[in-house]
């Protein structure tokens, strides 16, 4: 029988939404329960795969029939049928039976489609432009077209596109597609991705054309410092391939070659760092339509390049997520117009102007405002930010960039004819497309504001890669911000398939001797930095637990335990790492040297920290995977490794070495110290943050723990006397100035008003945007078990404390969403909690007495979905299925807040 309250929903494939163009073999699929009643786990599913949607809607499987299979699992089920085809859409639905014997209906079809899966399938050729170019500076952007007849009813088309540098395609004058800086940032000579795209409606009886424009992005422009360009290689390319079946079963393929005609148009020059400049009267109207006159446009070359390194799409791709209208317009001493944009965000403007051809207008863009009011443009180095149209005349033209992005809140607008109005700027926020999947908030609005300052860093730094920055001449994906950061990330969007691809090019650009860059892509070509290379330890097991996908582990194992094992030789018999060159606790507060991003604490303890912390996760992922023997020797490595951590940074009685907040935390949130020790580096930490008058001093190593470490050994209010400052340094201190992003340093902005050293003062830098997941798994109390990773099983934890009376977060994981919020009402405790169908959860309530807690108005021993009940360390804690849940309880005394004693 049926139960219609039970509907599996959330189809995907390989993380995505019926995905065109995959290459992952065997694909996973994944899927949620919705129920309408509690408690409610999956015992069994049913799984049809066809190539066909009416075959699959007759129920035949006959791709793959899974039958009955007796399961709980309902993510990353490997596709186990016949052999999968290139190009080839396959069909799937799923049915599930629950703990009660009642059978669902079949969910919805989904689907996915096949790239193309062998080097060989690629018939087209690459071409460059027959174009002479002077590529010491930015050259103007070719284009490239030809064209191709149609005959017949077409039934399908699809484009699979790829190019050295940038590339946007049109067909028949339509734009193709809304990805943005495509084919991606890669690790360009090992890995190059390609797109697929479904083109079938932009297609016509007769003959059709196709035009590409490219642009030098990040494979020849300027990347790095020192007015580097040309990194990968100085010539652009193009390899395009069109597939058009046909209603009769005919296949036509067309793609690059030496038929193909170039020229260049209105893009003068389209640099990354720089900005674009963009002459509308070099428009060529209509040119990637069939009867454009292309006799005087030059040929192109056809050059050899491997199709064997050739990926298709992994990560999500980069697209324009949403607009901002201004916030205001002012005239700056200096005489500019400046546009406020009222949040400092990445992508662009959207112009429009009406003028006489000729006309210039500049825009100029900035973080931030000087203590004039003028435009700073300091702290950006070396790059411009500036994009300058020209206007072709005639009417209303409107202008957007192409292959530039700004970090910006403040644009200035000079040579605009007319009047300058606010409903003329448009602001174009662009990142790479992960869908929101967390909220926090709470009573207080500046923590509010706090978490909207981490959500906007992370949009706009999360851009193909995991930048440090989106605005000065680096934007390179820094190892060490992206390990600290990611499990906040997680939290806010799905970077699930964002990092699966970027750790994929860790592993692609590691040495061979296991040394990891200290940037992803490697484009320094330097490396080994001890909680930078630790990103490719951390990196996949972060993913493992926050989204339960064990083939991640499997795929990096070898790059994680290779950079363990680089370590272990650099660390030596003394298994101390005391050699190579370290970041140490970047930008900690340096008590000697208030200017220097080198912190105190000693980088031979950081480095050894993590050594171990790195070698405990190698271990347990060995575990994870069946790797017995690997897991025995890494656990013996650890034994050791912490024995000589207590050897040569600890005294007899628990003082370290670096008598630092940063040494403690790491000393006890990696577990390096004998439990005798525990209370004693925990009192030390505590002292240190108080005598401070409540301050912090870490940086980005000692950051991201710190409130964990002191929730963790009995200070939880001292945390929030942390988490609550609002005086330099803190987390608030930006806020309280006006930030709107996590700044790189505690004092971007100093307190007497002037700037930090503008050589390293971003103002969007995520990094200590790491406290976010302290919001979610403490404040909150959303935590993953470990031993049930991807939130099979949910830990529920919330810890009340400061000034708060209220807070809450929830978060749409791969089960479903789980929701946590509290609230301290009329002298009562209430906890709204919510847990998805197909998982179970342990349910910690601050609660000083069984008797007094209810659920729903019911003692807890009334009601049917609660297991178990336990009451230990004056807390209550239940086991119960899925469902919605409210408990509620007499709120005990406040205690004193760590800031009044």
């Amino acid at each position: 029988m049926v139960n219609a309250s039970i509907v599996v929903t959330g189809l995907t494939c390989e993380y995505q939404a019926n995905p065109i163009g995959l290459d992952v073999r065997p694909p996973r699929l994944s899927w949620r329960l919705e129920a309408g009643e509690r408690n409610v786990r999956q015992t069994a599913y049913h799984l049809l795969v066809a190539d066909d949607l009416s075959r699959l809607e007759q129920g035949d499987g006959n791709c793959w029939d899974s039958g009955r299979v007796f399961s709980e699992d309902s993510i990353h089920q490997v596709y186990q049928g016949r052999p999968l085809e290139s190009g080839r859409r396959y069909w799937w639905k799923v049915r599930v039976w629950d703990n009660r014997g009642q059978l669902s209906a079949w969910s919805e079809p989904a689907f996915w489609e096949m790239g193309l899966l062998n080097p060989v399938e690629w018939q087209a050729e690459w071409i460059q432009p027959d174009l002479a170019e002077d590529v010491s500076v930015p050259p103007p952007c070719p284009l490239l077209r030809t064209t191709f007849p149609v005959a017949g009813n077409v039934q399908s088309a699809r484009a699979y596109v790829t190019s050295l540098g940038l590339y946007e395609m049109e067909l028949n004058g339509q734009r193709v597609g809304d990805l943005l800086f495509t084919p991606g940032w890669t690790s360009y000579h090992k890995r190059l991705q390609y797109q697929t795209y479904e083109v079938t409606g932009y297609l016509k009886a007769g003959l059709n054309a196709v035009g590409v424009t490219l642009g030098d992005g990040w494979y020849r422009g300027y990347l790095g410092w020192h007015g580097r360009r040309n990194v990968y290689g100085r010539d652009l390319a193009l390899l395009l391939q069109l597939v058009i079946v046909y209603a009769d079963g005919r296949v036509q393929v067309a793609g690059t070659d030496a038929s193909w005609k170039a020229a260049t148009g209105p893009i003068l020059k389209s640099d990354i760092y720089n900005g674009e400049s963009y002459d509308a009267r070099l428009e060529r109207a209509s040119w990637s339509t069939a009867g454009y006159d292309d006799h005087d446009w030059a040929g192109v070359r056809v050059v050899e390049h491997s199709q064997a390194i050739l990926v298709a799409q992994a990560g999500p791709p980069v697209r324009r997520i949403e607009e901002l209208r201004p916030a205001g317009l002012v005239r700056t001493l200096a005489g500019e117009t400046v546009v406020d944009m009222g949040q400092n965000m990445v992508g662009w403007v959207r112009l429009q102007v009406q003028g006489q051809a000729g006309d210039v207008v500049t825009l100029r863009h900035a973080e931030t405002l000087d203590q004039q009011g003028n435009l700073y443009t300091e702290n950006l180095r070396s790059a411009q930010q500036t994009d300058q149209y020209v206007l072709k005349g005639g009417g209303e033209e409107v202008y957007e960039p192409h292959f530039t992005f700004h970090g910006f809140r403040y644009v200035a607008v000079a040579g605009y004819p007319g009047e300058l109005t606010l409903d003329r700027i448009t602001g174009i926020v662009i990142h790479s497309d992960t869908p929101p999947t967390g909220h926090f908030e709470c009573s207080r609005p500046l923590l509010n504001q706090l978490q909207r300052n981490i959500v906007w860093g992370q949009k706009g730094n999360f851009l193909e890669v995991p930048t440090d920055c989106p605005q000065r001449d680096e934007r390179l994906g820094w190892t060490g911000d992206a390990q600290v950061f990611l499990r906040t990330a997680c939290f806010n969007r799905n970077v699930a398939g964002f990092f699966t691809r970027w750790l994929k090019d860790l592993a692609a650009d590691q040495y061979e001797d296991g040394c990891v860059p200290h940037v992803i892509p490697d484009v320094l070509g330097k490396g080994g930095s001890a909680a930078w290379g630790d990103a490719a330890v951390i990196g996949p097991w972060t993913i493992y637990l926050c989204y339960g996908d064990t083939r991640i582990l499997a795929e990096q194992y070898d790059s994680m335990a290779a950079w363990v094992n680089y370590v272990w030789r650099q660390a030596g018999d003394r298994l101390i790492w005391d050699s190579g060159s370290h970041f140490g606790d970047w930008l900690a507060i340096n008590s000697t040297n208030p200017g220097s991003p080198y912190a105190v604490t000693d980088v031979e303890l950081i480095a050894t920290a993590f050594f171990a912390y790195s070698t405990s996760i190698v271990q347990q992922a060995a575990r994870v995977l069946g790797k017995e023997e690997e897991a025995a020797t890494y656990a013996h490595l650890l034994a050791q490794i912490k024995a000589a951590f207590g050897r040569e940074f600890v005294t007899p009685n628990g003082r370290l070495a670096s008598n630092t907040q940063t040494a403690y935390i790491l000393a006890l949130m990696f577990d390096l110290l004998p439990p005798s020790l525990h209370a004693g580096a925990a009192r030390r930490l505590a002292e240190d943050v108080r005598k401070r008058g409540h301050h912090l001093t870490t940086g980005f190593v000692g950051t991201p723990y710190l409130c964990h470490v002191l929730s963790r050994y009995g200070y939880l209010d001292l945390a929030y006397a942390l988490l609550e400052q609002e005086s330099y340094p803190s987390w608030l201190y930006p806020v309280t100035q006006g930030a709107t992003t996590i700044w790189e340093r505690w004092d971007g902005l100093k307190p007497d008003g002037t700037f930090q050293d503008p050589s390293m003062n971003s103002l969007n830098h995520y990094a200590y945007g790491a406290i976010g997941e302290w919001l979610y798994r403490v404040v909150a109390g959303i935590e993953v078990d470990p031993g049930a990773p991807g939130y099979k099983r949910i830990l529920i934890r919330p810890q009340p404390g400061g000034q708060l009376t209220s807070a809450g977060a929830w978060l749409d994981s791969m089960v479903g969403r789980i929701e946590s919020r509290w609230a301290l009402e009329n002298g009562r405790f209430e906890l709204a909690v919510t847990i998805p169908a197909n998982t179970e959860a342990i349910v910690h309530l601050p609660a000083p007495s069984l008797v007094a807690v209810t659920e729903q108005g019911l003692p807890l021993g009334q009601v049917e979905a609660i297991h178990e009940i336990q009451q230990e360390n004056g807390q209550v804690i239940v086991k119960l299925g899925s469902g919605r849940y409210r408990f509620s309880w007499p709120a005990a005394t406040p205690v004193a807040d760590e800031r009044e004693e």
